[in-house]
């Protein structure tokens, strides 16, 4: 007998225990075997391990079958409130079949049907999401490249239960949460996309002088300039990441790595946490190129087409910056709005001209050579260009509040699963 830490008002009895075959009737395997014959390009939705992950049912990649194959598994259909569990793989991933899917085949999958007792299914499904679920279905688990668990040894399987009352409200807890965290995801994604849009229209095609897109009262054509005729190069530093460290010292460090992977188009040395320089030699010997805001840095080196890959700076008044290993720092000869520069060189616009000119297979690199002669298109007016900066930040603004909310009630969720139900 045991009780969770977190409980609804008014929930005080003690939670029991329960084998799942005293809960289902029919606790079995999918059909197992070669279905590959049966496929069709429009047909019976086929539910597969792939479908399955994380609680719930996604459709990430579809399967469909013919009527025959459909109609030879009638004895196995699934209906809506049955739960199936991976068997394979990533084992032990389960998922409550939805309304939509009532009488679904399903593939190598293990599945719990016709209930003997009251059960919420939603209660099991967020209560096998626990860590205590977890680690008691991996103790189960055979195979070393791939892992596998039996219907059988599902059929023995203890889990906690409660109330159905507040099984009920524990399931609708977490519905909700789930309902918030993909809203947040859905409106992230299509930020995104919304993003990767606007950044081929407003921004000139090859061989053209303005863009698709653009905003009212703007007319003049873009200028067609050079790299070299834009930027003065700042000396190349050798900093690495043995000379760095995360407390305090003398400057602060822009490396390739973060340009890659952590910053976006810009970085706000106010609000970025940069890596220190303590060593005040290595400070003086650099200080002639400590970078400001507008200064672009681009990365040198990765293993992928991301080469190339810039970051602009802002908000380095006050500030000791100074570029690392494998980029390439770089000035503006003349005064661009904010940000402009970064989104315009991480476009399609700018990028994809340097994919001709990189070398490399397994690590790809240019070089700060071959860069002088790209073709940089640019408008004139600086007006324009704060307006594209502006409207691109503030789209990124909005996909980075969008992420944290997600990965805030992510982790509420983490926090709520390893408390609404019994640890021990």
């Amino acid at each position: 007998m045991s009780t969770p830490k977190i409980r609804f008002k008014g929930f005080t009895d003690d939670w029991g225990q329960q084998k799942l075959s005293d809960i289902y009737q029919d606790i079995g395997n999918a059909f197992v075997g070669t279905a590959t014959p049966y496929y069709v390009e429009e047909g019976h939705f086929y539910l597969e391990s792939n479908n399955v992950k994380d609680g719930q049912i996604n459709h990430n990649s579809e399967i469909f079958i013919n009527d025959e194959f459909y109609e030879r598994q009638k004895d196995k259909w699934l209906h809506a409130g049955d739960m199936v569990m991976v068997q394979s793989g990533h084992v032990g991933h389960a998922a409550v079949i939805p309304k939509e899917l009532d009488n679904t085949a399903a593939h190598a999958l293990i599945m719990f049907r016709n209930l003997k007792a009251p059960i919420e299914p939603y209660f099991l499904n967020y209560q096998y999401q626990t860590d205590k679920a977890k680690k008691k279905i991996d103790n189960i688990t055979t195979g070393n490249t791939i892992k596998h668990i039996l219907a059988s040894d599902m059929q023995e399987f203890v889990v906690d239960v409660a109330s159905y009352e507040e099984q009920g409200k524990i399931a609708d807890c977490f519905k909700q949460l789930d309902s918030l965290v993909t809203l947040h995801q859905r409106k992230c994604d299509e930020l995104q996309k919304v993003k990767k849009y606007m950044l081929q229209k407003m921004f000139p095609k090859k061989g053209e002088k303005v863009p698709e897109i653009r905003f009212a009262g703007f007319t003049d054509d873009w200028e067609q300039r050079k790299f070299h005729e834009v930027f003065d190069g700042l000396p190349n530093n050798t900093l690495s990441r043995a000379d760095l460290n995360y407390e305090k010292g003398e400057a602060q460090n822009i490396h390739y790595g973060d340009i890659l992977v952590k910053f976006g188009d810009y970085v706000d040395a106010t609000t970025e946490e940069l890596p220190y320089i303590s060593d005040k030699k290595l400070v003086d010997k650099f200080s002639n190129s400590f970078l400001q805001d507008g200064d672009i840095i681009i990365a040198d080196t990765a293993e992928d087409e991301t080469v190339g890959k810039c970051t602009e700076i802002v908000g380095a008044q006050g500030k000791k910056l100074i570029s690392g290993l494998h980029t390439i720092p770089c000035r503006p000869r003349q005064r661009y709005a904010p940000k402009f520069l970064g989104y315009y060189m991480n476009s399609n616009s700018y990028h994809a001209q340097l994919r001709p000119l990189m070398q490399g297979v397994k690590v790809i690199s240019i070089s700060k050579g071959v860069l002088q002669d790209t073709k940089m298109v640019l408008p004139q007016s600086v007006g324009e260009q704060g307006k594209i900066g502006a409207y691109f930040s503030n789209l990124d603004n909005l996909i980075t509040l969008h992420q944290r909310r997600h990965d805030t009630l992510k982790e509420i969720k983490k926090y709520m699963l390893q408390n609404m139900f019994p640890k021990k």
